[in-house]
């Protein structure tokens, strides 16, 4: 016991009444029989741990999030299914069993049958999934067990025992079956299902017969693959399982199958192309169930029981802590585990480098399950190696990154309708939380310490062996050094791992990728493991098919190969880094010689571009599982819609203030011709305005302003706002009044003389003595008398005005505007607009008459 604890239980005298009063309350109803620790405040939290005798130890609890979500006598978290997907109520398990002999690949003869696609036209349909999400919908919720109501029995129902048609089911975990058609007695045609939510990615079967007859050859012939090239052409055989062979014998998953053929369906429905795969097969017994599969399942729930017995396992539980990393769209969860060993210093702890491994973000790519398998055998496991990988490393795993896609039997995505591997730059963390999780923990993971290597298991449909997909380094100082990896697993697995087939070229389609991505973070060995669902051309293994165990081998074999990446003794990676000069450099020479040239590359050769050097990548095409999740879709399009309805047509902008008043002045003068076209008896103003043009000019540049502000003074003058004409009288009082206010504004240092109070009549008459105080010579003159000179053209058709010195008068003629203007002669709005500018400089009238016009000054 810590000194410092012994002390403060000594200094304890009294208990605390409230506490101690609990204590005898709980007690006496059951609680604390054998702890007598409680009734110590210090020890309140519940964090601490204590033995059965009551000492405190010094560790405290694990918390319950992070470690405890198994129960060793508690059930396994039933999986979540989308809401329209019917289930069966049978567990579904199988043995794991490794064949005696190699399994080879089928050899084509060439004369293998290719039967004539028929259809339920003409055969008989004895199974067909009822509901099945389409690309026309999209998931909305999900519940353990999958739709509710009552499971229909969609087999068909036998005559008798002699009836011999065959029942098939696929309503359970991983299974993919959508309808089976009997064309003869011994002969159906299949369709899968795509995967929920879209119509692509028909690749991975596995369903279940029953009612089978021993001895005699069946054909099963699947109608609607989507690959135009596949590994069923080089021989690989389909998977089948006896239930009464594994009771009896223990005997499990093995390859069977003859007159294999991959082939193009010729039925063309004007969609994309479909390919068949046919092949016979004998059954071993009568009255057996049997299942067929792509390749070897591994289920969600075959996750979760190893993560159970590693949970529940005394020794690996303190080494290995297991948490959720997130929940999946369905609500499954998302595991993550978090595997080293406990550093003695916090220095020694902070010095550890991490390795990050995934899985199954392809659901149909069982086989990465199987590698990851094996990995988390060895690394759990007591081996020297394993011990010595998890004092040098933090090695965080996510066995499976799809849980929803693995427990509905989709091929490639999620519910969400996408590659999750072409998503994990993506910002929808609702959409695709598995994806944005791990890239999430991996940035705060590169924030804390190095990550030395990435890897994503896989599985790949077309080639043979296993490979590595990487990323080519840019930087000099590291140069070839992401290839030095995989050359150590060819190496270590000389069977298995093709280091030829291994491909480092950055395809700007892949940019979306687990290994891309985490590479442009910063983790310079990133890599996509691919593993065929075929077998090996290498070795003692060639012509065979991979086994569980061949797969689960290769996991060892990645723990192997990065203790030799991080030998202290950096001879082996010295070597490996030599090799691959030479082999690129032969790579090189290789590809001058196919285009038929011959150049000397030394001391040149380095700076070529790896990347022109390869060839791109076979994987599947991104496009095909690329953009919105499904559920998105619809509003997008709608938004699309809106935009392009409420789109308009850009105006090209003009590039400078010259051309916008060259076009102004343009557009004003043909509004004007147009104008005295309309109107005859104006034909002496147009004729004016057609001789003199620099009026215009000048009043754009002298008062550019002004011009602007002209259209609402002309609508008041004209009553256009609403709708009405003012009369001469008033029409004259507001030109008037509209200069007087413009004179104030541009003059700050003039007034303008006129009455206190405004006269709201404009029909009554001033008294008679009253004289305005309007001199003559109020206004200034104006330069070059041009404005004057366009006046006296406007009122009489000849100059009127007379310029002497700097001071321009007024002639008499100018009064006789007045009389057209109440007339109505020049109401439009040219004639109001000119006026507007000459009126300060026309003289005043006599006294009579501006009592008649005006009715008052001001």
């Amino acid at each position: 016991m810590f000194p410092a604890l012994q002390t403060e239980l000594k200094q304890q005298t009294l208990p605390d009444p409230y506490e101690d009063f609990m204590y005898h309350h709980l007690q006496y109803y059951g609680y604390f029989k054998d702890s007598l620790m409680l009734t110590s405040p210090l020890l309140k939290s519940r964090q601490l741990l204590h033995d059965d005798l009551g000492e405190v130890n010094s560790r405290l609890r694990e918390p319950r999030d992070l470690f405890a979500f198994f129960s060793s006598s508690g059930p396994l978290q039933a999986p979540r299914w989308p809401i329209e997907c019917e289930v069966i109520k049978e567990n579904i398990h199988h043995i794991e069993w490794v064949p005696p002999q190699p399994e080879y690949f089928y050899q084509p003869t060439g004369n293998e049958k290719v039967p004539e696609i028929v259809g339920e036209e003409k055969g008989t349909v004895v199974y067909q999934l009822d509901s099945v999400p389409t690309e026309d919908s999209y998931f909305t919720s999900s519940r353990v067990g999958g739709k509710r109501g009552i499971i229909k029995e969609l087999a068909v129902t036998l005559q008798g025992p002699e009836d011999n048609t065959l029942l098939f089911e696929s309503r359970f975990e991983s299974g993919n079956l959508q309808k089976a058609v009997r064309v003869n007695t011994y002969e159906y045609e299949l369709t899968l299902r795509t995967d929920l939510y879209t119509n692509k990615h028909a690749q991975w079967f596995y369903f279940r017969v029953q009612n089978t007859r021993k001895d005699v050859t069946y054909r099963f012939t699947i109608v609607n693959l989507l690959k135009p090239k596949s590994l069923y052409t080089i021989g690989m055989k389909p998977l089948m399982y006896s239930q009464l062979d594994a009771s009896t014998h223990s005997v499990g998953w093995r390859r069977e199958g003859n007159e294999i053929r991959y082939y193009r369906n010729n039925t063309d429905d004007g969609q994309q192309p479909f390919y068949c795969l046919t092949w016979t097969i004998q059954f071993p017994h009568d009255q057996d169930t049997c299942f067929f599969a792509h390749f070897y399942p591994y289920t969600y729930t075959d996750l979760q029981c190893f993560l159970l017995s590693a949970a529940n396992s005394p020794v690996q539980s303190q080494f290995c802590k297991l948490r959720t990393l997130c929940r999946s769209l369905a609500g499954n969860t998302v595991y993550l585990l978090t595997i080293t060993n406990p550093a003695r210093t916090p220095q020694e702890a902070a010095a550890k480098k991490a390795v990050v491994l995934t899985a199954r973000v392809h659901p149909g790519e069982s086989n990465g399950s199987w590698i990851m398998k094996g990995f988390l055998d060895f690394i759990l496991s007591n081996s020297p190696d394993a011990q010595l990988l998890r004092d040098i490393f933090v090695f965080k795993v996510v066995p499976m990154l799809n849980p929803d896609g693995v427990i509905v039997g989709n091929y490639r995505c999620s519910l969400a309708g996408r590659d999750l591997n072409r998503h994990y730059k993506t910002i929808l963390k609702e959409s695709f939380p598995c994806i944005w999780h791990t890239r999430n923990m991996i940035k705060r993971l590169l924030e804390e310490r190095e990550v030395l290597l990435y890897c994503d298991f896989h599985g790949h449909s077309r080639k043979s062996n296993i490979f590595l997909y990487g990323c080519n380094n840019k930087d000099r100082k590291f140069w070839l050094h992401e290839r030095v990896f995989p050359l150590m697993l060819s190496k270590n697995a000389p069977d298995k791992f093709s280091f030829h087939s291994c491909n480092f070229k950055v395809q700007k389609c892949k940019e979306g990728t687990g290994r891309v991505v985490m590479w442009r973070m910063g983790i310079l060995n990133s890599y996509t493991m691919e593993s065929t669902f075929g077998g090996s051309t290498l070795g003692n293994k060639r012509d065979t098919h991979f086994t569980p165990e061949d797969l689960k081998s290769l996991g060892y074999h990645v723990c192997d190969t990065l203790l030799d990446f991080c030998d202290p003794d950096r001879s082996k990676f010295m070597q490996c880094l030599a090799e691959l000069k030479e082999l690129l450099q032969q790579e090189i020479h290789k590809k001058f010689k196919e285009l038929g040239q011959d150049m000397d590359l030394e001391g040149s050769w380095s700076d070529i571009s790896l990347s022109d050097i390869e060839s791109s990548t076979s994987g599947s095409d991104s496009s095909l599982s690329d953009g919105l999740p499904r559920h998105l879709l619809n509003t997008a399009h709608e938004l699309n819609q809106k935009k392009k309805m409420y789109k308009k047509k850009k105006r090209k902008p003009l590039q400078s203030r010259k051309q916008r008043n060259k076009q102004y002045q343009k557009s004003n003068l043909m509004q004007e011709s147009k104008l005295t076209e309309d109107a005859p008896e104006g034909a002496g103003f147009a004729s004016t305005l057609q001789k003199q043009p620099a009026f215009f000019k000048n009043s754009e540049n002298t008062s550019s302003s002004m011009m602007k502000n002209e259209k609402p003074r002309l609508n008041e003058l004209n009553g256009r706002d609403n709708g009405t004409s003012l009369g001469p009288s008033k029409m004259t009082t507001l030109i008037l009044t509209k200069n007087k206010e413009r004179m104030q504004r541009e003059k700050p240092g003039f007034t303008v003389s006129c009455s206190p109070k405004r006269n709201t009549n404009p029909s009554q008459e001033p008294a008679p003595d009253t004289k305005p105080n309007w001199p003559r010579n109020r206004y200034p003159a104006t330069k070059g008398g041009r404005t004057t000179a366009v006046a006296a053209k406007m009122a009489a058709g000849k100059p009127v005005l007379e310029q002497t010195g700097a001071t321009a008068h007024a002639s008499p003629p100018a009064s006789e505007m007045y009389p057209l203007l109440l007339k109505g002669k020049f109401s439009h709005p040219s004639f109001s607009l000119a006026i507007l500018h000459l009126l300060p400089f026309l003289k005043s009238p006599a006294p009579s008459q501006q009592t008649t016009l005006l009715g008052r000054s001001g």
